[in-house]
């Protein structure tokens, strides 16, 4: 009778719990704390600094078809330089930046994971052999002598207490605090992984402006060894003059701090050609000590970029990304503070076999159990909680800023880069011209001298004017080419939002930014 007694109180407790079980599991749909909407940010209709009246003007630009010529992954393939591609592939395998935004991503996913494992009881079990004897001198029973009515202690015992005890907590998420910490740290996991493409795309790019600017010093220097050439022939001239008594020593002497200084020049290049390339071995992961990239003069064409429209860099720009993903994680945040104004409640269960006897550790009667459910609530923090709220409050006032001028600085760049482009292509069409009109100068000014009118002095200004044309030419068209790659990193280099990883705690899946206005919500409770 006894034991069936026993076991209608344990299905009972059972019962208890599942009921609470149940209960929890149906409340725990209210989640306080503000809904996540993507604010607004101002975009404008089209880009001001390339039209497509700008097109014939702007060194063959096309409009670019929105699939067939959309930059893909591997966007520096559109320029069409194998060297370049090559370097380009180290960079994901060799970059140690990339490899530590890769490992902070890393680090990101796995706080989602821990904060999920709030959903969940946790269950303990704390086997323990104890062996106990009380003090002799503490008396802990009395026995009366004859007619003396003096207490006897009686002899302390050892216990031997054999205990196999299962506990489990769980915290049911009544009012959303777990899940908005989970949506935060899942947020924060995504702004990670937007990080890291961004890093990717920053090193990928600053690469081949590098590259690109190797080229342009051979370039220069190609130029410089052939003025050295031709100073070095009019050296010759000048010297032949001199020996027939037709021209002076002066002249000579001028033909030679010419030809000198022009030789000085061509050395110097050699200083930024080294420094580029070994900060192309630091990105590619090289030692500087063991890279080189071959001589070869610029020769690239710069493309034309498919650079879309201007709603469409919200979605290809990973720092954008970065920026509205760290507002929804704020969001979140000031959920996780709101809950705190709200109690906990906490069930507990704890059940195992507890005996003194070794031999009757495993039977049915070494059994104990407990169970049921506590409730916590802060009726005083000095004010803790609603500085906390507004602290949150303030955080994600703060990520609305910060994500309005990432895109207004995004929004600058591409414009930057575009109106570097158009103008840089009238500007290198102009000094052609020039390089065309000093060269027609310099033939005149030497047929003069050769037949005695004019003095070397002619010479070697028209020489000089040559050489700064043609040296402003180069320059411009490192800068152009410069330009056009700064300008594919200032429209995503391809990427898009949609690429961002699903991660477990955003019901959302794979994250799509969409235009505004109006901004719709990213989370739907």
């Amino acid at each position: 009778m006894k034991q069936g007694i026993t076991k209608a109180r344990i299905c009972t407790a059972r019962q208890i719990l599942a009921s609470a079980l149940v209960s929890a599991v149906t409340v725990s749909g209210c989640t306080v704390g503000p809904h996540y909407h993507r604010p607004d940010a101002t975009v404008p209709e089209t880009y001001k600094e390339l039209i497509t009246a700008d097109y014939p003007s702007t060194d063959g630009w096309k409009v670019a078809q929105p699939k067939d010529a959309a930059l893909k992954g591997k966007w520096w393939e559109i320029f069409n330089d194998p060297e370049l591609n090559a370097l380009e592939e180290q960079v994901n395998v060799s970059n140690q930046s990339i490899a530590s935004a890769a490992a902070a991503f890393l680090v990101a996913r796995s706080m989602v994971k821990e904060a999920r494992s709030q959903y969940f009881p946790t269950v303990t079990v704390g086997p323990s052999i104890t062996t106990s004897q009380q003090s002799g001198t503490v008396t802990s029973g009395f026995t009366t002598g004859s007619g003396s009515g003096t207490g006897v202690a009686v002899s302390p015992q050892v216990i031997t207490n054999y205990s196999l005890p299962f506990d489990a907590t769980w915290t049911p998420d009544l009012f959303g605090r777990v899940r908005n910490n989970v949506r935060a740290n899942a947020n924060a996991a995504q702004a990670s992984a937007a990080d890291l493409e961004n890093t990717r795309l920053m090193i990928q790019a600053e690469v081949a402006v590098d590259y690109f600017d190797v080229r342009g010093q051979d370039a220069l220097k190609q130029l410089l060894d052939d003025t050295v050439v031709a100073f070095q022939e009019s050296l010759r001239l000048t010297q032949a003059l001199y020996e027939t008594g037709i021209d002076s020593d002066e002249a000579v002497a001028q033909a030679e701090t010419q030809l000198e200084s022009a030789q000085a020049q061509a050395t110097n290049l050699g200083i930024l050609r080294a420094q580029f390339e070994h900060a192309i071995a630091t990105l590619v992961g090289q030692p500087a000590s063991t890279f080189s990239v071959r001589t070869q003069p610029l020769n690239t064409s710069p493309p034309a970029i498919p650079y879309g429209l201007p709603s469409q860099l919200l979605e290809r720009r990973p720092d954008i990304a970065a920026s509205e993903r760290l507002m929804a994680q704020a969001n979140a945040q000031i959920g996780v503070a709101v809950a705190a104004y709200y109690p906990t409640v906490t069930l507990s269960a704890s059940a195992g076999l507890e005996t003194s006897s070794f031999t009757k550790w495993f039977t049915w009667p070494s059994r104990f159990f407990s169970v049921g459910p506590s409730v916590s609530e802060t009726l005083f923090d000095g004010g803790l909680r609603h500085a906390t709220v507004q602290q949150f409050k303030a955080n994600y006032l703060e990520t609305i800023a910060n994500y309005r001028q990432a895109v207004l600085a995004a929004f600058q760049q591409v414009e930057d880069n575009l109106a570097s482009i158009r103008i840089l292509s009238i500007e290198i069409a102009q000094q052609d011209t020039a390089v065309g009109s000093a060269q027609r100068n310099l033939k005149i000014a030497t047929d003069r001298y050769k037949l005695g009118i004019d003095p070397y002095l002619n010479v070697i200004t028209a020489q000089t004017t040559l050489f700064s044309n043609q040296q402003t030419d180069v320059n411009l068209r490192i800068q152009q080419i410069t330009a056009s790659v700064q300008l594919v990193e200032a429209v995503g280099g391809g990427w898009e939002a949609s690429q961002l990883p699903s991660v477990p705690g955003l019901a959302s899946g794979p994250l799509v930014i969409p235009s505004p206005p109006p901004p719709p919500p990213l989370l739907v409770e």
